[in-house]
């Protein structure tokens, strides 16, 4: 086994699976055991309000269906608040983070990119939303499917939650903790992250951590114009179309399967994938219309 390639999917128990969580499962399994390389299956389980009970059994059910298998144990982000509470703690008493007290109402109007209300208003850190102070630069990486992107924190985002004022850790801390925490060295996911990169470009660069490679996938597209999602209540993925939908899955990602895998069963279609696996055919979108793929 390749242990210089590490890889993951980080599911999140919101939902259930879909077709759009199969593309990018399939190219982060495929990618990483095309070279020898390990597959890490992590839960990302950080916000029990929207969790939906079953979900976590019904996701790993569905891995194995579809042919999927990890290495290691499972990890669940639930088992490591201590890890992150500690890393904000440091932010926060070095003055690299504040607390905030705005509130979704305050920052209506400003598209996003916080206005930075309370950066110099010296809250306590109790009631509060904790922000991480972003630098006036300018952050950029090659992507291995989307090319070059480049994002001004400053401009574009502005300093961002790394708690949320429920006393939730938000996604953008936890997932550069545990990447680094897992040796994690290839990031594989869907197009809708790529805006997150460089924010976790920054915070890697703060806490000293590896940078890993980043591959982003286009996303699968319904026809209303909306992504595949838990958020728009996408169909979960059937248990008896494992075949079918891995083929549907390998042409989303510009692969092109023979018309003798036509009834191969999962294992053969992910072995075939491995065997046949060229990154470079993976379409250069964010984006991708469901219906072109029927």
């Amino acid at each position: 086994m390749n242990t210089a390639y590490i890889g993951r999917f980080a599911p999140t128990p919101s939902g259930y699976l879909h077709f759009g969580s199969l593309v990018a499962a399939l190219a982060s399994y495929i990618d990483a055991r095309a070279v020898g390389g390990r597959w890490l299956l992590r839960m990302e389980d950080l916000d029990p309000p929207r969790e939906i009970s079953g979900a976590q059994d019904a996701i790993l059910r569905t891995l194995e269906t579809y042919g999927f298998e990890w290495d290691g144990e499972l990890v669940r982000q639930s088992e490591r608040h201590d890890e992150y509470a500690a890393v904000i703690a440091r932010l926060f008493s070095q003055g690299l983070a504040y607390a905030c007290t705005c509130s979704r109402k305050q920052l209506e109007g400003y598209a996003g990119i916080y206005p930075g209300f309370c950066r110099n208003a010296c809250h306590p850190d109790h009631d509060a939303a904790i922000r991480l102070r972003v630098p006036e630069l300018d952050y950029h990486f090659i992507d291995r499917v989307q090319g070059e992107f480049r994002q001004h924190l400053g401009r574009e985002v502005g300093d961002f939650v790394i708690r949320r004022r429920d006393c939730l850790f938000a996604y953008q801390l936890a997932v550069v903790l545990d990447d680094a925490w897992q040796g994690v060295t290839d990031v594989v996911r869907g197009a809708d992250l790529l805006d997150s990169t460089p924010r976790q470009l920054y915070l890697q660069e703060l806490l000293g951590l590896q940078q890993p490679r980043y591959l982003h996938v286009p996303l699968i597209i319904q026809p209303d114009g909306h992504k595949l999602g838990k958020s728009y209540r996408s169909p979960p993925l059937p248990v008896d179309q494992a075949s079918p939908l891995l083929l549907r899955a390998l042409r989303a990602l510009g692969q092109q399967p023979t018309t003798e895998l036509q009834g191969a069963s999962p294992g053969e279609l992910l072995a075939w994938g491995i065997a046949n696996w060229d990154a470079t055919r993976i379409p250069r979108s964010r984006t991708l219309a469901e219906a072109q793929l029927r």
